[in-house]
């Protein structure tokens, strides 16, 4: 493991209390309410649990310069609530840790889903420019021009509540946790390891993202085995926002279809997260 995990991520749990275990990670800047459209279509059949990434969303600011850093915290708090063997879905910087996930910890991943990822996030200067300018300028600059990255043209002006609640989530980001993971997309790159991710994908891309957009996820596809294409009209790179519906059936089917054997193996109670 790439360190000692003792600080647990904030979480909080949905569904009924013995179901199989479902973890949705978020996107870099959000918080866990980004899947929160999600939950009553998922929870009818698991247990979801949603995590919040250090700084965010009034989580501890314990930064982690490394996607493998954020995967040990995500398996140190699932152990610490009793969960061994899970079904994981990642949006972005939650999909690197599920592709990390699958690579050095492939027991314990049921199925998984891959939303808005690439097996590398653009080039390394671009995430170390990013940090910069937040390291000098703060999050504000980032927070404004986030919906424009994330959403589809006139969907601002369409849903204007929606496009105040993403800049305010970027807003109130702790900015060292945020810079912290800016590094950690810097150095992140499976492009030669793909083929030993073993656990059945779904890969979902916006039709309209220009950050991690087709021809990434038809990458992620063609380098693992058992992983399929999914592609969202409509939707720019936060799919499971603007396209909530769509996102929540392609779920629902996918991991409805290709749970392995070993997540039916029991899973202790889970705990509810303190408030």
């Amino acid at each position: 493991m790439s360190e000692i995990a003792p600080n647990p991520l904030q979480y909080r749990l949905d569904g009924p209390e013995h179901a199989p275990v479902l973890v949705l990670g978020p996107a870099l800047g959000t918080t866990w309410h980004m899947w929160d459209r999600q939950v009553p279509e998922l929870s009818r059949q698991w247990r979801v649990l949603r995590f919040d990434l250090p700084g965010h969303g009034g989580a501890a600011a314990y930064p982690a310069d490394s996607v493998g850093a954020l995967t040990d915290r995500l398996v140190h708090t699932l152990e610490s609530a009793g969960i061994r063997h899970f079904g994981y879905a990642g949006c972005a910087f939650g999909g690197a840790i599920g592709i990390d996930l699958a690579l050095r910890h492939p027991q314990r991943l049921a199925s998984l889903a891959l939303v808005a990822t690439a097996p590398r996030f653009g080039t390394a200067d671009e995430h170390r420019q990013r940090g910069v300018v937040v390291r000098t300028n703060g999050l504000d600059t980032v927070a404004r021009t986030s919906p424009e990255r994330w959403f589809t043209p006139g969907f601002a002006t369409a849903q204007p509540a929606i496009t105040d609640w993403a800049v305010q989530m970027v807003r109130t980001t702790d900015p060292g946790c945020y810079i912290a993971a800016c590094e950690a997309l810097a150095t992140f790159d499976t492009s030669a390891v793909l083929d030993r991710v073993t656990t059945p994908t779904l890969v979902v891309v916006g039709a309209e993202d220009s950050l991690t957009g087709p021809a990434q996820a038809r990458t992620l596809v063609a380098g693992i085995s058992d992983a399929r294409l999914a592609l969202v009209p409509g939707a720019a790179h936060l799919a499971p926002v603007e396209q909530p519906s769509a996102v929540s059936d392609l779920l629902v089917r996918h991991f409805s279809t290709s749970w392995s054997p070993q997540a039916a193996l029991p899973v202790a109670a889970a705990p509810s997260a303190p408030p």
